[in-house]
Parts: structure tokens; C-alpha cells; sequence
């Protein structure tokens, strides 16, 4: 895949889309626009949405909104998963989608497209509907409708659009120079062989933004909330993660299927020195469940995804119902990034659309939370806890219910008082509270809680991730104060705090895979974490990268290492390590471990 052909079209693309949707937000918010005469609704949520946020923000999330579509149509089409291709030619040497071509022809999906629809577009294309672009104007008819459309499968990805976001459609989707153009060019059939590709994209797309930042830390500002997820995106190279995933999740099922002929296709697997008795147990796929606490674009729980399914295979699971269960039972991920999480959801129900034709069909959404703020009014709650019965809510539950309020700031370092909310979580949410309009919205976001927490509770036999790395002096002060009160033995960097709650959300003798800067290894800032790690779990192997492990970086900005650990402490286990410091690329590295572990 060439990342440089996506890291120029994406940024680029940034550019030209949010250059196009403000020239069209002032000609819709003009006076005397046409959209003020035919959609009045919608420019009065737009005008709203303006004063509760800001210009700018209106402008850049419904850019990104746009080009998140554009791209996920894309590479549906060039795999096939749309039935007919909504925003590529049938033709790759042509430039008019096909979904446009059949139109003018006549044929356009009853089941997809609104008999509404199909007449306007009809009236535009036969002339018989005044318009000064008639096939644009179609094509835009035609788009939004195979968006909502998608909007049955993928609700995050494809909200219903009846409102301002498709007001500011850009003009022009048909040129030779168009966004469209642009997407199909940098996404050519080869490069969407592998939905990972859209992880790049939006790394590459968010890149620009992540140097405003980090040129800010230079002049001491600190990291807002908001701008987290563009300081702290990083891609993973591919063989970090199947070390990781292959020495995790790989590892627990052969240590209880020895002669299972997964190992054959782990080729970054490290086989244990000796037969091991001491280890967590499953006895079937479904029960195994792999976290990744900062998901990003979902670049470990795609991989893991693989392993699973090899798993299932191997147990004699009907393939057809193997995705479904995958995305049911066994993978999480948790984000506070909604564009990312997205695109995870995404990315794994490709990965299931792939082995399974019908996929679309079985309405599954992926087990993919992104951690939202939600608080409460000073009476809110008493309110609700006399409505539905105060004997529900110990006090670890009231506590559990006010620790979101900066969901956006803390993301999964946050850890709920209450533990096992899913007894509490059922009960709350058989309650009928659809006559008590006064509740109706605390009930809502008392749920939102309970489900956030579920999420974060200690649950997992797997925990993978490459966290987010942000030394204390970025934090901004609110997060750099809740550092040290709820992480005071690893508050001097994000991914140090992640290393100690990633073993919290794991359960005993579960296994933890991550990729961290390595200067917890050394420093003496992070002598009680590694007192923690030490004496209270076990490394079951390790690689130290060093510099120059991440290709789009490059040079010595980022030194690492990997690791593998179980949460257990078992003293007279001795783990594998791997020096690969000397290593100059991901690929050099990547080799130096493989002739290492043969």
C-alpha cells in the first residue's frame, strides 16, 4: 500500500472540503438562499448548531463527515459491497458513477432509493425539473438516498441525513476534479484489498491538525480535550500488532489447545519454552473477550478478528454464523474519538462483510463504544432514584453515575467505582419510562453511563493497544490534576497510566498486549509502575524497538518497545526478550524478530 499516495490526497482533501463547505454554509445562510425558502428546519439546526459550537467546528465536522462517506463508499464499491457502485464508474477508466449512469437509463433500486427520490431524479435527468446542473443535482439526490440507505447497517457511520449535513454537499462530484476524483484515485482497487486502508486515511487526514497541536505544546499550550485524539493517533505498524494480538489472544488458545494448527499461521507467535499447567481456561470461542481500550480505527481488533475467525474455523463452527459471532461475543473497543470509533465499527464489519456475503442483512453493529461527557442537574438524580426505587443505587452506583462528566478529557483511563454494573444495567433498563416525560432524558443518560461503564469494567481475557503517549506537560490542567489523584505511581505519561489500567481491566490471568514509549523501562519517574508490574504480574515477552519503529514518523522522535504481560504474578516464569534497538525500519525490525524466535 503506498501510504504516500494517502497521506497527499487526504490532506489535501481536508483542504478542499472544508473550502467548499464554507463556501456553500454562506450561500445557504445568505437571506435570500433557497434552502432559508425549502428547508427551513434545517438551516435554523445549522444556525443553532453554529451558536452552540463555533463556525469553524460546524465547518470541519461536516467536511470530515463527508469525506468519511465518500471513503467508506469507495472502497464498498471496489469490493463489491454495494449493489451498485454509488460513488465509482463501472468502469474504473470512466468518471461517471454508475449509480448515475443506470439513472439516466432508467433503472434506479426500488429498495434502496424512495419513490420520492426516484421521481425527482427522474424529472431532473428528462428535463422536465428546471435546474441549471441537472445531473449534479441528481447525483445528489441519488447519494443521499444510498447514504440513508446504509444508515440500517451502519447507523454510526451513515446518520439519516435530512438535515443541515446535506445542505452543504459540496457542488461539484463529478469533474475530473472533484472530491470524488480525488477519493477513487488515491483508493484504487488495490489499495482497498485491506480495510486498513481507511485508518490510514484518517491518520493522514487529521495529520495537519496534530502539527497545529504539537507546535502549541511548543509555546506551553496544553492539549484541549478536543484536540486529544489529533496529539495522540498513532497507526500501528502491522507486525507490531500481530505480535501482539498473535502473543495474546494466539497464546491463551494454544496454551489450551496445544496441537491447535493455529501456530502455523502466527508467524510472530513466540512458543513457550516449556509445557505450562498455570493458565486461564476457555472452553469454547464465544466465551473469550478482547479489549482494545483505545481503538483508534480498529487496526488490532481487524487482526484479532482473523485469529478468531481461524478459531472458529477450527472448533467446526458453520461459517456463515461466524462473524456475527465474533462481533457479538468477543471483541470491544472503546474510543473518545467518535470519528475513529467509527471508522472501527466500520473497519471490523467490512472485515465481517468479507467472509460473509449476507453480512449486511443480520443488522449486527460492532461492539464499539465512544465514551461520551453525560452529567446531571444538582436534583436530577434524587428526582429519578425516588421514581424507580432509591434501594437500586449504593453508593457506589450514585458515584459510578457522576464520573463521565469529562468522558472527552480522561477517555478508558477512567475506572467506574462500581465494577459490575450489568445486573443494575438490566433492571434500569426494563423500567417504562415513557410516561414520566420529566425522566424520559435522565433515564437515557443514566443508561449511557451504566452501558460506559460496563464497558470499562474488569471483564477481558485479552487487552491489546497502542495507547496514547502525552508527557504531564501537555496535559491540560484538569487532566494533569486527575492524573495524579487516580494514577499516582504513573500520572508522568498517558500510556504509563494505560499500562496500569489495562491489568485492572483484565481478569486474573488474563493477557495485556501493548506498544509504549519505553522510558518506563529506565526513568525513576516510573520506578513504582515497574515495583507494580514486577511484583504483582508477569512479562511474558518483550521487544524493544527503540527508534525508528514507526516508518510515517521516522528519525528518533519516538522510542518504544512492546510487550506481552499476565496479569498474574508468577516469579519463576521466565519471559522472552527481544532487542531490536539496532533496527533502522519497521521492516528491518520486523526481520531481526523473526530470525530471532526461529
Amino acid at each position: 500500500m503506498d501510504t504516500r499516495i494517502l497521506r497527499q490526497f487526504a490532506q489535501q482533501a481536508r483542504r478542499n472540503l472544508i473550502e467548499q463547505v464554507a463556501a456553500k454554509l454562506e450561500l445557504v445562510l445568505s437571506a435570500a438562499s433557497a434552502a432559508r425558502r425549502e428547508n427551513a428546519s434545517a438551516v435554523m439546526q445549522l444556525e443553532k448548531q453554529i451558536a452552540d459550537t463555533s463556525r469553524a467546528q460546524v465547518i470541519e465536522r461536516v467536511a470530515y463527515t463527508w469525506f468519511n462517506r465518500f471513503c467508506a463508499l469507495r472502497f464498498m464499491d471496489a469490493n463489491g459491497y454495494t449493489r451498485i457502485r454509488v460513488v465509482s464508474p463501472a468502469d474504473e477508466s470512466q468518471i461517471q458513477p454508475e449509480i448515475l449512469a443506470d439513472a439516466k437509463m432508467g433503472h434506479m433500486d426500488a429498495d434502496r432509493i424512495p419513490e420520492r427520490t426516484r421521481g425527482q431524479v427522474h424529472a431532473l435527468l428528462s428535463g422536465k425539473a428546471p435546474s441549471q446542473n441537472p445531473e449534479q443535482e441528481a447525483y445528489r439526490e441519488l447519494l443521499v438516498a444510498e447514504c440513508n440507505s446504509f444508515n440500517r447497517v451502519m447507523p454510526y457511520l451513515f446518520e439519516r441525513i435530512a438535515d443541515y449535513t446535506e445542505l452543504l454537499i459540496p457542488d461539484d462530484l463529478l469533474s475530473a476534479n472533484s472530491i470524488l476524483a480525488a477519493t477513487r484515485e488515491a483508493m484504487t482497487p488495490d489499495n482497498c484489498q485491506d480495510v486498513e486502508v481507511i485508518g490510514w486515511l484518517y491518520q493522514f487526514y487529521i495529520s495537519e491538525k496534530k502539527d497545529e497541536v504539537f507546535a502549541g505544546l511548543k509555546k506551553n499550550q496544553k492539549v484541549t480535550p478536543e484536540n486529544i485524539p489529533a496529539a495522540t493517533q498513532l497507526f500501528t505498524p502491522h507486525w507490531i500488532v500481530r505480535y501482539l494480538v498473535e502473543n495474546s489472544l494466539g497464546r491463551l488458545w494454544m496454551l489450551n489447545h496445544p496441537s491447535s494448527p493455529l501456530a502455523e499461521q502466527m508467524a510472530y507467535y513466540i512458543q513457550p519454552e516449556a509445557p505450562e499447567t498455570d493458565f486461564l481456561k476457555i472452553t469454547k470461542p464465544e466465551d473469550i473477550k478482547v479489549c482494545d481500550p483505545a481503538c483508534g480505527s480498529g487496526h488490532m481488533l481487524t487482526y484479532a478478528f482473523d485469529l478468531l475467525y481461524a478459531i472458529y474455523e477450527e472448533v467446526g463452527t458453520d461459517p456463515s454464523d461466524i462473524p456475527e459471532k465474533i462481533l457479538t461475543h468477543n471483541l470491544y473497543g472503546i474510543e473518545l474519538d467518535e470519528r475513529a470509533g467509527d471508522l472501527a465499527a466500520f473497519a471490523l464489519t467490512m472485515k465481517a462483510r468479507a467472509k460473509q456475503r449476507r453480512f449486511f442483512d443480520k443488522g449486527i453493529e460492532p461492539n464499539i463504544c465512544v465514551l461520551e461527557n453525560v452529567t446531571f442537574d444538582a436534583d436530577e438524580l434524587d428526582d429519578y432514584m425516588a421514581a424507580v426505587g432509591r434501594d437500586l443505587f449504593t453508593l457506589d452506583l450514585r458515584e459510578t453515575l457522576t464520573e463521565f462528566e469529562e468522558a472527552d478529557n480522561f477517555g478508558s483511563l477512567i475506572r467506574p467505582k462500581l465494577d459490575t454494573v450489568q445486573g443494575v444495567l438490566s433492571v434500569l433498563d426494563a423500567k417504562d419510562m415513557a410516561g414520566n416525560l420529566f425522566l424520559t432524558d435522565t433515564h437515557d443518560k443514566v443508561l449511557k453511563v451504566l452501558q460506559q461503564a460496563d464497558y470499562l469494567s474488569s471483564k477481558y481475557h485479552v487487552v491489546v493497544a497502542n495507547p496514547p503517549y502525552m508527557g504531564g506537560k501537555g496535559m491540560n490542567g484538569r487532566l494533569g490534576a486527575w492524573a495524579k489523584s487516580q494514577y499516582p505511581d504513573s500520572k508522568s505519561d498517558l500510556f504509563a497510566m494505560f499500562i496500569e489500567r489495562n491489568l485492572h481491566l483484565a481478569i486474573p490471568q488474563g493477557k495485556v498486549g501493548m506498544i509504549t514509549m519505553q522510558s518506563w523501562m529506565f526513568l525513576s519517574s516510573y520506578e513504582k509502575l515497574r515495583t507494580f508490574i514486577l511484583d504483582q504480574h508477569t512479562i511474558l515477552s518483550m521487544a524493544h524497538l527503540g527508534a525508528r519503529a514507526f516508518d510515517s514518523i521516522g528519525g528518533e522522535v519516538v522510542s518504544t518497545t512492546a510487550f506481552v504481560l499476565e496479569n498474574k504474578h508468577k516469579p519463576e516464569y521466565k519471559g522472552a526478550y527481544l532487542r531490536l534497538v539496532d533496527g533502522n525500519s519497521e521492516e528491518e525490525k520486523s526481520a531481526m524478530f523473526l530470525r530471532a524466535i526461529q
